[in-house]
This record gives C-alpha cells, sequence and structure tokens, in this order.
C-alpha cells in the first residue's frame, strides 16, 4: 500500500501501490502545464463511509511513497481514463480496466 502526502502538513492517503503509479504519471503531467484539478474516492464503509474529495494545485506540495520497490507496467487504457478525468476536472479514483496495452514506465524504462 502506498501513501499519497498532500498539503503543507502532508496528510497521508492510503493508495494501493498500482493505482498510485498510474495516479502520479496523470498528476505531473497536469502539474507540469500549471493545470490544478480535484481527486475524489469513496471513503470505505469501516471508515464512515461517505466520500472525499482534495483540490490538487501546482503550489501545494504533494509526495508518493510506495512500499514495493519496482515500478509496475503501467495499463495505457487505465491511464487514459484516469487523464481524462483529470481533463473534466474530477479525477475519480476507478479500478483498473480488464485490459489494456501494457506500457514501460516512463520514469524507468529509456528504450
Amino acid at each position: 500500500m502506498g501513501v499519497l502526502m498532500y498539503g503543507p502538513s502532508a496528510s497521508e492517503i492510503d493508495i494501493d501501490d498500482r493505482l498510485l503509479a498510474h495516479l502520479k504519471v496523470v498528476m505531473l503531467s497536469k502539474l507540469r502545464r500549471s493545470e490544478s484539478f480535484t481527486i475524489s474516492w469513496d471513503i470505505d464503509p469501516d471508515q464512515g463511509s461517505g466520500r472525499e474529495t482534495i483540490w490538487i494545485h501546482p503550489a501545494i506540495p504533494l509526495r508518493f511513497r510506495f512500499s514495493g520497490s519496482r515500478p509496475p507496467q503501467l495499463n495505457r487504457a487505465w491511464l487514459d481514463q484516469l487523464a481524462r478525468a483529470a481533463n473534466r476536472g474530477d479525477l475519480r479514483l476507478s479500478t483498473e480496466p480488464p485490459s489494456g496495452e501494457q506500457v514501460p514506465h516512463p520514469l524507468t524504462d529509456f528504450s
């Protein structure tokens, strides 16, 4: 389980490593272009249920911490799905589509 640390107090949001790797690519792509957006997710019923949303802005501190040491192969369909949601302004955390082209991780595979 990875962690997205966000804001000046470094609030920690637990996110599966695989999803976090995909979010990292999409989020950094948006932030490099100085584009702000929200990320929303459902809260587990054992934590009170509901939904949570955070505002992502280039000036707000952001850090990714992964529990695994190897970056995963990225699913092109999932990246596209997440990017489209971010471009609409609200990136909802979603499960991985059942199929999709696996692409090398952009920060580790330079071939």
